[in-house]
């Protein structure tokens, strides 16, 4: 039972090298009325490793020329790990996410900069979950993007 545990746990060290960076920030939509636009997120999460993995959530703060915009959530928990898309070694994959983006008299410029398409600097900050066949981590993570 103990080598079963410490074999177990043998595969976290290796999870924590998979990396993910913000890639892109685009408006999907805007309704004008509602004072709301659509966001997609995108990821690039590289693997490293000589491990097969997957990656069930991305718990994440985006923020824009330093304002905080809110959280986003991206997750396949729900799905079993079979169905997911995998993380395969030496490789990187793609993960986006829709954010949706509420007006505030906090963001104004900021939300008028998004929409309107003007050059502007995001950063995430979160946790990624990365899952082997063995083991499952949670691991803090920030990027910068612009």
């Amino acid at each position: 039972m103990l080598g079963l545990v410490l074999f177990a746990n043998s595969g976290q060290d290796v999870l924590t090298k998979v990396k993910l960076d913000l890639v892109s920030v685009k408006v999907l939509d805007e309704n004008k009325i509602g004072k709301r636009a659509h966001l997609e997120v995108a990821f690039n999460v590289t693997n490293p490793t000589t491990i097969t993995a997957t990656i069930p959530s991305i718990n994440y703060d985006l923020f824009v020329n330093g304002k905080d915009l809110g959280s986003g959530h991206y997750s396949t928990e729900d799905i079993a790990m079979a169905g997911r898309a995998p993380l395969f070694p030496d490789s990187t994959v793609k993960f986006t996410n829709t954010f949706e983006l509420v007006y505030t008299d906090q963001i104004s410029n900021e939300y008028q900069s998004i929409v309107s398409g003007q050059p502007v600097i995001y950063k995430v900050t979160g946790q990624v979950t990365v899952e082997s066949a063995w083991t499952l981590i949670t691991r803090d993570f920030k990027s910068t993007l612009g």
